[in-house]
């Protein structure tokens, strides 16, 4: 376990977000994390649909239990934080 630090590029929000997240942190809860920066303050809740994750630019999600420390996620890498359809 140990700290690392990611950029949060939240959907419909205009600040990206330094945040610090857990190396064995899923997908959901980095998600949650990020969405606490976000959601209710400059971006407007969306309680019918979930957060997934993804790296900039990329098109495929991760997979939401995945571990964050498992993904080769880098230090202040910045992820997008996208509203979907829940499954």
């Amino acid at each position: 376990m140990s700290m690392l630090p990611i950029i949060s590029n939240f959907q419909g929000d205009f600040v990206l977000q330094l945040v610090a997240v857990d190396s064995e942190n899923t997908m959901d809860q980095v998600a949650a994390a990020a969405a606490h920066h976000s959601v209710g303050r400059r971006v407007a809740p969306q309680p019918d649909k979930v957060i997934r994750v993804r790296r900039q630019d990329a098109q495929a999600f991760f997979p939401q239990d995945a571990r964050i420390g498992d993904l080769g996620v880098q230090p202040m890498e910045c992820l997008e934080f996208i509203f979907t359809d829940a499954a």
